[in-house]
């Protein structure tokens, strides 16, 4: 066999896929150690393996990803850093047998390092060595560094292991790979331009990116850096962002997509091309057939008081009592909300001004979103309070339960009550692992169903330990629901539950089909709840092809992406995508007690237009 770094020049090589999701698809629960299975369960370890092998893989990655001392402190296990990591890379090199290069896999450290972080370098540095050294015993032929926010910590992770293999005479590749946002920079702000310019001043074998973000996104950062760069540069995007599906994540990019997107990486430069979180054995099979096609050389919730339970002295306000958007609705006005996104700053100027155009156009309400896609952004209810004061703008605040207790929901939603903030969207928020806080602790005390069951039982004046607190509160409850979902049985069993539970009006994922739309109230109708409509104004076939495959809860019809194709071509992609989005308007508007527009590229002035002479 020969050795890495020949074959690294000679071909093209194919990484295998993620560890995590097939070890969560076999029954492991998501809060075991999965670095502890390489002792416990070390033949599910090695089947694994032998999927990803089957599938024509070049490379397999150890299971030690957080097998250092500060992840495994907290299951107990930092005394068997050593044990874990070797077994790691004995199971691997056994299955491999020669055939296929072992990866030994090094994640962060978790919580971060100075200046950024309270851990020292040294302390950092200490922890990869003897991560390390499990794995270069166990007989790793190459290391792979991923999944980094921070240059600083990667850098120490590097030279520890340079070090290392110094120390013991010997000579192993390393793989480097940073982690880009939805930005196309790290975290901390880095681009693609400079992360891999520091990368290969290192020394570094090879650079490249991995998981948060799905493969368009990640192709943009790729190109940047391979255009920036002489050193063979790597690939390791996520199979888009999760659904949830009866409590578990269903990633949302086909193995065929994938595929695509295969292709694109190697002209673009790259020599490893891989997977991370979602993608499984067949996404690497599809992905060695794109790569032998370019070289024949291998190129429940917690319940809370029922509203019978109501102390007699309270009478809880009438919906229409509630809210402008409320009494809108209950009196079967139409309504039109746009979404603005909240700043990642703390500068509100611009989004304050783009609301100050949607109220001088006329338009009722506007949405806010709560750190969508697990981002970093002011909070929605802090510029909601902004909107109602310095535009005279009604909001509909997305409140997700995925950061708060029950307890701090309870504070929050009292606290809007009181602040006139009235219109809550009742939203269960992405998983910490998509956004810019990966290491982030999620809360989820209760799913959307149970959000709506805390704000109703504050409507009707008690707390969440079922006590009275006084005067009721009087939020008038939003949720979400899809027409278009996958599992449409699933989405409407959950929709019919948050109607059940409190919910009083409702606002859909983006619809382009009034079939879907039609057949989803015609099921549903008995539930007698005010609909707004999602528009979405797509500005691109690339956004529409990325929406599709990548982005929880959107679904865009192949009829309507062939012809953003055709406009994107045609260099009339943004007036497409808008009059796309007027004629869906039309056609479903008067089944619709509302029109929802989702935040576009192009922001206000694309909304409005789109909305131009039909409200």
């Amino acid at each position: 066999m020969e050795s890495f770094k020949e074959a690294l020049k000679n071909k093209f090589l194919v990484c295998d896929g993620a560890m995590g999701t097939a070890l969560y698809s076999k029954g492991i629960f998501i809060n075991r150690c999965f670095d502890e299975l390489n002792l416990t369960n070390p033949d599910l370890i090695r089947e694994i393996h032998s999927e990803y092998i089957k599938s024509g893989a070049d490379i397999i990655e150890t299971n030690s990803f957080g097998a250092n001392r500060f992840k495994l402190q907290r299951y107990g296990l930092d005394s068997k850093v050593y044990d874990i990591n070797k077994a790691s890379a004995v199971i691997a090199k056994d299955e491999a047998r020669g055939g296929v290069f072992v990866a030994g896999a090094i994640g962060p450290i978790g919580g971060g390092i100075e200046p950024l972080g309270k851990l020292s370098k040294l302390k950092a540095k200490e922890a990869f060595i003897e991560q390390a050294k499990g794995l270069l015993d166990g007989g790793v032929d190459l290391f792979i560094l991923e999944t980094f926010s921070d240059l600083n910590e990667l850098h120490q992770a590097y030279f520890a292991i340079r070090e290392l293999c110094t120390k013991n005479a010997v000579e192993k590749p390393i793989i480097t790979q940073i982690t880009f946002e939805d930005d196309g920079n790290t975290f901390y702000g880095v681009s693609p331009v400079r992360a891999v310019k520091e990368m290969e001043s290192w020394g570094t074998d090879a650079a490249g990116a991995n998981c948060s973000i799905g493969p368009q996104p990640m192709f943009e950062s790729i190109r940047k850096m391979a255009a920036s760069c002489s050193i063979p540069l790597s690939v390791m995007p996520n199979a888009g962002l999760p659904r949830i599906v009866e409590g578990r994540q269903i990633y949302l990019s086909t193995p065929e997509y994938f595929a695509t997107y295969a292709k694109r990486f190697i002209r673009s430069g790259v020599r490893i091309v891989g997977g991370c979180c979602g993608t499984t054995a067949e996404h690497i099979k599809l992905i060695c057939s794109a790569v032998k096609a370019i070289s024949p050389s291998r190129i429940e919730i917690t319940e809370t008081a029922k509203s019978d339970k109501t102390p007699k002295t309270i009478t809880p306000l009438l919906t229409a009592q509630k809210s402008d958007l409320a009494k809108k609705l209950s009196d079967n006005k139409f309504v039109v909300s746009v979404e603005l996104l909240p700043p990642k700053g703390c500068d509100p100027s611009k989004v304050l001004e783009a609301a100050k155009k949607l109220k001088e156009a006329g338009v009722d309400n506007s949405n806010i979103p709560d750190g969508p896609r697990a981002s970093a952004r002011m909070s929605s209810m802090s510029l909601a309070g902004l909107f109602l004061r310095e535009v005279g703008i009604e909001p509909i605040v997305h409140y997700t339960c995925r950061d708060r207790n029950l307890l701090g929901m309870q504070s929050d939603i009292l606290g809007a009550e009181a602040a006139g903030i009235k219109n809550i969207l009742a939203v269960t928020g992405d998983p910490p692992k998509l956004g810019n806080y990966p290491d982030a602790t999620a809360v989820y005390d209760v799913d959307a169903i149970g959000l709506v069951k805390l704000i109703n039982n504050l409507n009707h004046g008690l707390d969440v330990a079922k006590n009275p607190i006084g005067k009721p509160a009087g939020i008038h409850i939003g949720v979400g629901v899809n027409p278009g979902a996958i599992n449409i049985e699933e989405e409407e069993r959950r929709f019919r539950q948050k109607v059940e539970a409190g919910a009083e009006f409702v606002l859909t994922q983006p619809v382009f089909e009034e079939k879907l739309f039609f057949n989803f109230l015609e099921r549903n109708k008995d539930l007698n709840i005010p609909i707004i409509l999602g528009v979405l104004p797509l500005t691109s076939y690339r956004s529409a092809e990325f929406l599709h495959n990548e982005v929880p809860g959107m679904s865009i019809p192949e009829n309507i992406r062939k012809r953003m194709k055709k406009a994107d071509a045609a260099n009339k992609a943004k007036e497409t995508g808008i009059e796309i989005a007027r004629e869906a308007f039309l056609k479903m508007k008067d089944k619709a007690n509302g029109a929802y527009i989702m935040a576009p590229v192009g922001g206000v002035d694309t909304a409005l237009k789109a909305l131009k002479g039909l409200i």
